[in-house]
């Protein structure tokens, strides 16, 4: 499984290992410790919950190491006026008559709940390249697809403030 990555993405994704390494790993290390030093282990609630704790850790440590490795780095070649990477759309659905606003990014920062649309979804792929005006057909399976118009697009906006999203 490869993931598409920015730079940013990547800078991201290392800050957090960094974090995780240096200071949640020490953090939980020490609960371990003051948990067993507690007495009988077979009931110590505090050491399961610590020892939980670790994992959990660890876990997201490897899991975004295992990201890195796979990770493709992509970039926004699009020209101003053409939808791409970091770039918000606005897109007419005519079949139900609605418009809706995404920002496209790349599948690790992926939240339709606050409007950020990955450029690997069906949508996304159908919006690449295109241009304001323009009507694309949304491929979602072999027997199903819809049609759209993209109504705007605004230059990228990176604020850096989203998240890598946990699994």
């Amino acid at each position: 499984m490869q993931n598409g990555l920015t730079e940013s993405d990547i800078k991201k994704i290392k800050e957090e290992i960094e974090y995780r390494k240096l200071v949640v790993r020490k953090e939980a290390l020490e609960a371990v410790k003051e948990a067993r030093a507690q007495g009988d282990l077979s009931e110590n609630f505090e050491y399961y919950a610590a020892k939980k704790d670790k994992n959990r850790n660890e876990s997201r440590i490897r899991y975004l190491e295992r990201m890195l490795k796979t990770a493709v780095v992509v970039t926004d070649d699009a020209k101003d006026d053409e939808v791409g990477l970091n770039k918000t759309v606005e897109i007419y659905f005519e079949e139900d008559d609605i418009t809706e606003t995404y920002r496209l990014v790349t599948s690790v920062r992926e939240n339709t709940l606050k409007g950020l649309l990955s450029i690997e979804s069906p949508l996304g792929k159908a919006m690449l390249g295109h241009k304001a005006g323009e009507r694309i057909y949304v491929r979602v399976n072999e027997s199903y697809g819809y049609n759209a118009v993209i109504k705007s697009i605004l230059n990228k906006i990176d604020d850096g403030n989203d998240r890598i999203r946990s699994f």
